[in-house]
């Protein structure tokens, strides 16, 4: 650890994606921690996030897609002292997960779920077929020229098996509207759900143990995160997201979404295998997910099951106020 952050905490984490929701929501989680010396990193210099620490412990890395991101990234954590990378942003997981060996043998530890969790997660098509045995799952296709339009219901939802947010997707009217599209492997078909979306954040152990699920209604989304809603307690729920977490062998924090089908039946939309933006409402309801992942990091048990109250959430923008010579100038 560096000498800046061995003042700040026995261990130096640094959270990749600070101009995001969720790597927001991991900071303040942990900055309650006093063991726990933060460093803030992302591609932009004007990421919020970013300022929510001191400016030594402030860092700009490469974007997740780049070929030299998690060369570099490492280079940075033996720079600043890191002993725990916790990332947020989806593109930056593959190539993390490619390097686990170089970082762990640099003594930096990754919050990054196993290979093959990882494998299904961030492919669609393979966790629709994984899950379909263990929890309900729309009717999943690939895009390919084996698709038979005439033989959905409509409307049908068309999205890339790979990628995160609403990029890309589209609701197709008709089987003359699909006939019409280009047949692609890297595109799905699928059942439309028309019922009511939630979010469960799912907490488990380094092996996969569930402790925690807490179900949130999303109930007003802006550009793809929430920005209102309420945890409740719904044990079909919870169990749903436990049920899906152990079936794709999840570690850590990760985030089952969830919609309701036309007879009102849960089924699986897809999972992140990372901390979500809207954590800071499962925080308030009871679980602090981030620092309980860390707990089962530093290799501290955790509790067998941990319980939720139920909270609301509404969000809404703070200015925080920098001398110039603060801002970090990054390329547009």
């Amino acid at each position: 650890m560096s000498p800046s952050n061995a003042q700040a905490g026995d261990i130096s984490v640094l959270v990749t994606g600070a101009g995001g929701p969720a790597a927001i929501a991991v900071l303040k989680s942990l900055r309650n921690d006093p063991s726990v010396g933060l460093i803030a990193a992302d591609m932009d210099g004007w990421a919020a996030g970013l300022y929510l620490v001191p400016p030594a412990a402030r860092a700009v890395i490469p974007a997740g897609a780049a070929p030299e991101f998690a060369e570099l990234l490492l280079a940075r954590c033996l720079e600043l002292g890191v002993d725990v990378v916790i990332p947020t942003v989806d593109s930056e997981l593959r190539p993390l997960a490619a390097a686990r060996t170089a970082f762990a043998q640099a003594g930096v530890q990754l919050m990054l779920a196993p290979q093959r969790a990882l494998e299904l997660t961030l492919d669609k098509l393979a966790l629709a077929r994984v899950c379909a045995s263990v929890v309900r799952v729309p009717r999943t296709e690939p895009l390919d020229e084996a698709v038979h339009p005439d033989s959905w219901t409509y409307p049908v939802i068309v999205k890339p098996r790979t990628g995160s947010g609403s990029r890309d997707i589209s609701m197709v009217m008709s089987a003359e509207e699909l006939k019409n599209m280009e047949p692609s492997a890297d595109f799905i078909v699928q059942e439309y759900l028309p019922g009511e979306e939630y979010s469960i954040d799912v907490l488990s152990d380094t092996s996969g143990r569930v402790v925690a699920g807490v179900p949130r209604i999303r109930a007003r989304v802006d550009s793809g995160v929430s920005v209102a809603g309420r945890s409740l307690h719904d044990r079909e729920l919870e169990q749903f997201g436990a049920n899906v977490a152990t079936a794709v062998g999840l570690t850590y924090i990760s985030n089952v979404q969830v919609r309701r089908n036309r007879e009102s039946q849960p089924a699986l939309l897809e999972v992140n295998p990372r901390a979500p933006g809207a954590m800071p409402l499962t925080v308030a309801s009871g679980v602090d997910m981030p620092r309980l992942a860390l707990d089962a990091m530093r290799g501290h048990p955790l509790p067998e099951h941990a319980e939720f109250c139920e909270k609301a959430m509404v969000r809404f923008l703070e200015e925080r106020f920098l001398d110039l010579s603060e801002v970090i100038e990054t390329a547009a």
